[in-house]
């Protein structure tokens, strides 16, 4: 993935030929775009268009649309995709965390991915995430899921490394790899990964 980085390139020699300062550029100019709330790749202008594409594996409910647009967000989009990420078992809509959306959009440019995102979990309840945690030690008790800053994304047609290895570049939250279930997990708390 491209960095936001050509910018600060004036400020050595030729920073091509050395992968750690561009790196540490990129990283700089990263954090400071995510602090604004923009991703790296939404640098071109505030009135880019962003969509996106999903599909509920539990509910086979599909979505494509323009979730930002003129600078903002879409109000009218956010409020369909609360609903497709909803909690499938209890029926319970949450707000979801938009920059959510931005991180997905990002992932999938990296990875070159134009299909539908597999959606294996968005919002679950407390009462969902307490029943999920007493059978699976994987489920954690303070979930992002439950504050709609969460969720576990499969892309079709791209090997699951590939898709934690962009979301780890991003360093714009967490991170899992469940290698077995072949899914990613991304939110938008603190910056680690397992």
């Amino acid at each position: 993935m491209q960095g936001p980085d050509g910018a600060a390139n004036h400020l050595f020699s030729d920073p091509s030929h050395n992968p750690a300062r561009r790196g540490f550029l990129r990283n700089c100019s990263g954090a400071l775009l995510l602090a604004s709330g923009l991703l790296p790749f939404a640098t071109a202008s505030a009135s880019t268009r962003r969509f996106i594409s999903l599909v509920n594996t539990h509910t086979s409910e599909r979505l494509e649309l323009c979730y930002f647009r003129d600078g903002k967000f879409v109000a009218d989009a956010c409020q369909r995709l609360d609903y497709l990420l909803r909690d499938f078992r209890s029926g319970d809509v949450h707000n979801i965390d938009p920059k959510l959306y931005d991180v997905v959009h990002a992932i999938q440019t990296e990875v070159g991915h134009r299909g539908q995102v597999e959606i294996i979990s968005g919002y679950r309840s407390p009462a969902t995430n307490a029943k999920l945690r007493s059978s699976s030690t994987g489920v954690a008790k303070r979930s992002l899921h439950m504050q709609g800053q969460a969720l576990d994304i499969r892309l079709r047609g791209v090997d699951s490394a590939k898709v934690r290895d962009a979301a780890l570049a991003l360093r714009a939250g967490g991170v899992g790899y469940y290698k077995k279930s072949d899914f990613v997990h991304v939110d938008t708390g603190r910056v680690r990964h397992w």
